[in-house]
């Protein structure tokens, strides 16, 4: 339900105690520290993005010294153990820290915005999930300072990653950070989940949700299934590596095959959660462009919930080489072509939506196209290897390296940046250069074919994937070298996006820019508010009664299904760039300490269980990270839900602060049992609580 917001009323002189110390919430909404406190789900969605971004440019650099490396014959740019490590280095970056934190950061900004509420379920959780991720990262790339990379492969094969193989502690900082990341995702998909599921809009069932929310759930509860798993398995290696178990070590009655099987048990699943909001944002880019609605909505819904499903039945798959048995070979292979069907179908969903378009082709919608190309033949290579005989002739070979690298490139970061170039507006308030988004589009269209095209064409000629330089004489000079210059046409379009941010902005701080609510025209509730979206999100909640339900606001069809502007047209948009008038109040979460001090104490934490086996007086730091985390916790939970300073200037002042029962009020937006409250936003406001249910 809706309400009009209430203008504040300043109650003076009252004697009521004010929160003191540590556990006084910070009330700063501007400059560097408001970032650091910050609980707004569309500032952690930024800091997610820029985060992963900062990633993606390590991780890319760490590629491009692996083609300089495998460019000729007998290279020496690194020797074996530092490509060891760099090879290790840019997988795990480029699973862990980039396309996923990517997918974490449009998911965090998008979903409120798109079912229409003020902030997600849990906004302190919201925090702790981004500032666990970053202190996950750093935790990981601190070892280039303390010992070297891990560098037993992103995949952590045992027994390469045992004691014997890896005496260092390379590995154990691969284990450490993969755990403090896993922690991260963990949280953010609890959270998700429950701001998908509790906190639509009046009249939002879950069949008019966007297909990108819907996509967005899936994966979320991919995520809280598969990272359990890998979580196991990290465990296990690490008792193995520092207290002296054998669940990996045949010597003594473990099995390397187990660590296998929980590896891509998890691993499977992991791809779709690395694609499936790629599938989500060219689901909402295709149909904006193509003035079309999705072909099959429903449809492409429960395409994406089978390929949830199925993609725990397919991990076996990576493991044909291993000996398993005919008759595992045979299920999982079974298995395989049939994932291929869900997925097919979204390809021609997305097909069916162009078809007899009106396309208008934005960077945007170039980079959507990219993607469903990309992914179409990455998922064509990969249907291959459901043949058990292909697949163990090519499984160790760069036919596999072309594979994957044309799912989660081709159809996840193409994916990706159709989204960058869509919502850039909405999130910063500016549209990027469209001409510097094409050059950008195509050198990365040309770059990545260029690249890792020749990777099928290596793999058939036997080119082992792994090593770290080849002989003269095999016949892979020249796609070796093709390869590394198509690297370095990626490398050159990622310089033009950074280039076309940066001019982006000055032009628009130049000449005093602005952009509209809804520059393309579009089709979902997030482009019904003000660019950038304000702190509040919605000055009142959204009645939805369609899919897509902003565009039914504007438009209508005929007879014969051909759009048809609604009266009302200029008035609705004009309606989307209302901001809240002097004297309107609006509840939200308040700022906090305690997320970033508790992603800090996991990061202390995990230094002590790392050099623990060094010297057990190193359990010390440990057990001071895990006291101050304990700490941490308390404080959290005693925290109080607004400063009552803060809360006295709103006329619902009494029940925010505990001291009468709720009233009929509640109504209000967003308004739970226990949200976090903060004084108010720019222009002067006062400001309170919002999310639902905030326990976290």
């Amino acid at each position: 339900m809706t309400s009009v917001l209430e203008t504040p009323v300043v109650l003076p002189d009252d004697p009521r105690p004010i929160a003191s110390g540590a556990l006084r919430r910070p009330v700063r909404t501007d400059g560097f520290w408001s970032w650091i406190t910050s609980v707004d789900h569309k500032r952690v969605g930024i800091m997610y993005g820029v985060t992963a971004m900062t990633f993606f440019v390590i991780g890319g650099f760490e590629a491009l010294l692996i083609r300089l490396q495998l460019a000729a014959p007998n290279g020496r740019i690194l020797d074996a153990n530092a490509y060891n490590q760099v090879f290790t280095m840019h997988g795990t970056t480029m699973v862990f820290l980039v396309v996923m934190p990517l997918g974490a950061a449009f998911m965090n900004y998008l979903i409120p915005l798109q079912v229409g509420a003020r902030d997600v379920a849990f906004p302190r959780l919201n925090a702790l999930s981004y500032w666990t991720f970053l202190f996950g990262g750093l935790f990981l790339y601190s070892s280039v300072f303390l010992g070297g990379m891990p560098n037993g492969g992103w995949f952590g094969y045992a027994p390469n990653t045992s004691i014997v193989f890896s005496p260092g502690h390379n590995i154990d900082f691969w284990i450490g950070g993969l755990l403090i990341t896993g922690i991260a995702s963990t949280v953010g998909a609890v959270n998700l989940i429950v701001t998908c599921l509790n906190l639509r809009a009046p009249g939002m069932g879950l069949f008019r949700m966007p297909v990108f929310t819907w996509m967005s759930l899936v994966t979320q509860f991919l995520l809280l299934f598969a990272l359990p798993v890998i979580t196991i398995a990290l465990f296990l290696l690490m008792f193995d590596r520092n207290f002296g178990a054998n669940f990996f070590n045949p010597a003594n009655g473990g099995d390397p095959v187990l660590w296998q099987h929980l590896f891509w048990l998890f691993g499977h699943p992991e791809v779709y959660i690395m694609i499936m909001p790629a599938f989500g944002i060219v689901s909402e880019v295709i149909p904006v462009f193509s003035r079309k609605p999705i072909f099959g909505y429903k449809v492409m819904v429960f395409s994406g919930i089978a390929i949830g499903f199925m993609g725990w039945g397919v991990w076996v798959h990576h493991m044909f080489a291993a000996g398993l048995g005919p008759v595992s070979v045979t299920a999982f292979s079974i298995s395989t072509m049939f994932i291929a069907v869900p997925t097919g179908v979204k390809i021609f969903n997305w097909i069916g939506t162009m078809w007899k378009g009106s396309l208008w082709f934005t960077s945007a919608l170039m980079f959507a196209i990219g993607e469903v190309a990309m992914f179409t033949i990455g998922g064509l290579s990969g249907v291959t290897h459901s043949v058990s005989p292909h697949d163990r002739q090519q499984t160790d070979t760069y036919y596999v390296v072309a594979h994957f690298h044309y799912v989660l490139f081709g159809g996840a970061v193409f994916g990706i940046f159709a989204g960058i170039y869509f919502w850039y507006p909405k999130v910063f308030g500016q549209l990027l250069d469209e001409k510097l988004g094409k050059i950008h589009f195509w050198l990365f269209f040309i770059g990545f074919n260029l690249t890792f095209g020749p990777h099928h064409i290596l793999g058939l000629q036997g080119m082992p994937r792994r090593i770290y330089t080849y002989p003269t004489g095999t016949g892979w000079d020249f796609w070796n070298m093709m390869s590394t210059i198509g690297s370095f046409i990626i490398a050159a379009g990622l310089l033009v996006f950074f280039a076309n941010v940066r001019k982006t902005d000055r032009r628009h701080k130049r000449d005093h820019l602005t952009v509209e609510a809804d520059p393309w025209d579009a089709r979902s509730l997030e482009w019904s508010i003000p660019s950038p979206a304000p702190a509040y999100n919605f000055i009142e909640a959204p009645e939805v009664h369609a899919v897509d339900d902003w565009w039914h606001r504007k438009y209508t069809e005929d007879e014969d299904g051909r759009m048809l502007r609604l009266d009302g047209f200029d008035k609705v948009k004009a309606g989307a760039e209302v901001r809240l008038k002097p004297g309107q109040s609006v509840h939200l979460p308040s700022p906090s300490y305690y997320p970033i001090i508790a992603a800090a104490s996991l990061f202390l934490a995990m230094y002590g269980v790392v050099y623990g086996r060094s010297a057990g007086a190193n359990y010390v730091i440990t057990g001071l990270g895990v006291l101050l985390l304990v700490c941490t916790l308390i404080a959290w939970g005693l925290e109080p839900p607004t400063e009552p300073h803060d809360a006295l200037a709103d006329p619902d002042a009494d029940r925010l602060l505990g001291l009468t029962p709720a009233g009929p009020a509640q109504g209000e937006l967003g308004r739970g049992d226990s949200a976090e409250e903060q004084p108010a936003l720019a222009g002067g406001p006062k400001a309170g609580p919002s999310s639902k249910g905030e326990a976290g």
